[in-house]
């Protein structure tokens, strides 16, 4: 029994990956925007920082950046040729074994007047990717549009290395930007211990039983919470980061309980003789919305904190086994058919409410799963499989801009954003 309800929860956070980019959004009220490299003849990073500033302003929703690559002077005016768009961005962006350090320049398409001026280094060469991100996130602020801030936040991962082996990354949102973090053994589901993003959680399968740890990105400090027969996944942490949602099966059974971390007492929140896995947080944190097959397959059910049964919260689709949520916004994976994708069988993105509202797809064909809120609620990060191959992708739920990346020959576990 223990085998099989590992291997069920492992079956619904792994896959693998491999890459493809693609935009779609009505770009008629983008305004157009061209980027000039002034990082001068030689710098490697010239190139790279062009790739990665397009993308950061297209999945802003309000730049229609030029795709055709520029080098320039990063003083002075603008070319001639380039006064009707509306918007130039030049930039410089040099690194060393000190760090790098971006210098950025906006100008005003018709009259070349200078709208934004500012440098930035930092002292991690590997890390500049997030100068980028600073900058067009504090560029698109200053022009007064919705706020991106969520590209300067780490994604973080387990990925497979080999046979029972894993590791934990950090990345940047494009995944740019790889740092393993942890290393050895089989480390899975690590999902974030606070807002600021200074601690993680994650189960260690190095000894008999799963066991939970906290790991200090800061201080580099690994602190042993609990261990349990079975499994032992976190999936959700309280704002305040005083409370966890953890899926455990001590008796065998998986169900979801809440771990207070200043007393050290767990309470067993379902009870249901089948599986109860993936809790969140919802409505202000006063309900838990998780996935469970008490209706003969996966599907989605809230319930109080404070006690009372559960409900079905989603009564579309057959088996949906992923849920993350964002106050009263749940985003879930649903499986159905799919004659555009093989013939087969198709996992879709829908976005509804915990009041059962409305219903809103997000994706259409092939295998979309695995998604996440932002920490804003405006952006939902997501895996799809396709045939033009696999990616990580976003989708603004504002700006109804998606968008997606490659993530390279890497077999995935799990993700947190």
């Amino acid at each position: 029994m223990k085998r099989v309800l590992i291997f069920f929860l492992l079956s619904c956070w792994a896959w693998a990956v491999d890459a493809t980019l693609k935009i779609e959004k009505d770009v008629d009220q983008r305004a157009r925007i061209a980027v000039i490299d002034g990082s001068g003849l030689g710098e490697p990073l010239g190139r790279k920082g062009f790739e990665i500033f397009v993308a950061d302003l297209k999945i802003t929703g309000h730049f229609l950046p030029e795709k055709e690559y520029r080098e320039g002077s990063l003083e002075g005016g603008i070319d001639p040729a380039l006064r009707s768009r509306d918007y130039l961005l030049k930039f410089s962006l040099k690194g060393s074994d000190r760090g790098a350090e971006l210098r950025v320049r906006l100008l005003k398409g018709g009259d070349s007047s200078l709208l934004f001026e500012k440098r930035y280094r930092i002292a991690s060469k590997a890390r500049y990717p997030f100068l980028i991100h600073r900058a067009v996130s504090e560029i698109n602020g200053h022009l007064g549009f919705t706020s991106v801030d969520w590209i300067n936040r780490y994604v973080l991962f387990a990925r497979y290395t080999g046979k029972k082996e894993s590791e934990v990354v950090l990345a940047d949102y494009t995944f740019h930007y790889l740092k393993p973090i942890i290393k050895g053994g089989l480390n899975l589901f690590p999902v974030w211990g606070d807002p600021q993003q200074r601690s993680i959680y994650y189960t260690g399968y190095s000894g008999n039983l799963p066991t939970l740890y906290r790991l200090d990105l800061y201080t580099g400090k690994r602190t042993r919470i609990l261990d349990s027969q079975g499994m032992l996944v976190c999936s959700d942490v309280s704002r305040d980061g005083k409370r966890l949602l953890l899926t455990m099966a001590p008796q065998g059974q998986p169900d979801i309980y809440e771990y207070d971390t200043r007393s050290g007492q767990s309470r067993r929140l379902t009870t249901f003789s089948g599986i109860d896995v993936g809790g969140k947080y919802a409505d202000n944190e006063r309900d838990l919305v998780f996935v469970s097959n008490r209706l003969g397959y996966a599907n989605i059910f809230k319930k109080p904190l404070s006690g009372g049964p559960a409900v079905q919260l989603v009564f579309h689709g057959r088996n949906n086994d992923s849920v993350d949520v964002h106050n009263e916004k749940v985003v879930y994976s649903s499986r159905e058919n799919d004659n555009s994708f093989g013939g087969g069988k198709a996992f879709n993105l829908y976005l509804t409410t915990t009041g059962g509202d409305y219903v809103r797809p997000l994706t259409s064909g092939g295998i979309n799963q695995f998604p996440r809120f932002s920490n804003d609620g405006n952006t939902v990060l997501y895996i799809k499989r396709s045939y033009e191959g696999n990616s990580i992708g976003y989708i603004g739920l504002t700006t109804n801009l998606s968008m997606l990346f490659p993530l390279g020959n890497q077999r995935i576990q799990s993700i947190d954003w």
